[in-house]
């Protein structure tokens, strides 16, 4: 499959050329900033912490990544299940980045998939509350794989979708992620509703400035 990804600038647009798309889901495709914020604001509120470190800390890190770095001491099943908990039950202030619905749409089957530091569940319960598709291919953090910014949820999901690595392009907006996607060899399109890493290829202010072409398919 070949696709066209154009990014459209002040400029003019700009094609990158790649064989799939691959996503982040948090502050790329779902605003999930208002829930993620609340989130660990009580976590940190809990153990005496800095929410402002732990905020820093979390974008785009998995929950243990998170705990393991800013509170190592701490029981970590126990406050994966907490946080667990009152993730998956605030759905308040969800909903899709501009653009996203639009790009996926446009989306060939087979050539897109997620990437997300979430689990299953909650990647699941975020895309539909924000009126967004299921991917044909999710990557998520069940445990199986190291985290961003290790690149191997990228690489899976390129494989499991049957594409060249370097024939993927990542769509990211944290610095954690920007880095697993060149770590995976990909080139990397930030998306500044986050903050994402200044060693992105390009950098889009959301999903409004991409469009999708299917060369020969009307």
């Amino acid at each position: 499959m070949h696709l066209v990804l154009e990014l459209v600038t002040p400029a003019g647009a700009v094609p990158v050329e790649c064989d799939a798309v691959l996503f982040d889901m948090d502050g790329t495709l779902v605003d999930s900033h208002a829930c993620v914020e609340r989130k660990w604001r009580a976590w940190a509120d809990r153990h005496g912490l800095d929410a402002g470190a732990v905020l820093r800390a979390a974008h785009g890190r998995t929950l243990a990544g998170t705990v393991r770095l800013v509170s190592p001491g701490l029981d970590l099943d126990a406050e994966v299940r907490w946080l667990t908990r009152v993730e998956e039950r605030d759905t308040t202030g969800l909903r899709a980045v501009p653009g996203a619905r639009a790009l996926l749409a446009a989306m060939p089957a087979g050539g897109w998939a997620v990437v997300t530091s979430a689990w299953r569940r909650l990647a699941e319960i975020r895309m539909r509350h924000a009126g967004l598709p299921l991917p044909p291919v999710l990557i998520t953090d069940d445990g199986e794989l190291p985290g961003k910014p290790a690149p191997d949820g990228y690489l899976a999901a390129a494989a499991r979708l049957g594409r060249p690595a370097g024939r993927c392009v990542v769509v990211e907006d944290s610095p954690v992620g920007v880095r697993a996607g060149r770590a995976a060899g990909m080139r990397v399109i930030g998306v500044a509703t986050g903050a994402p890493a200044p060693d992105a290829d390009w950098v889009v202010d959301d999903l409004t400035a991409l469009r999708v072409r299917v060369p020969g398919r009307p």
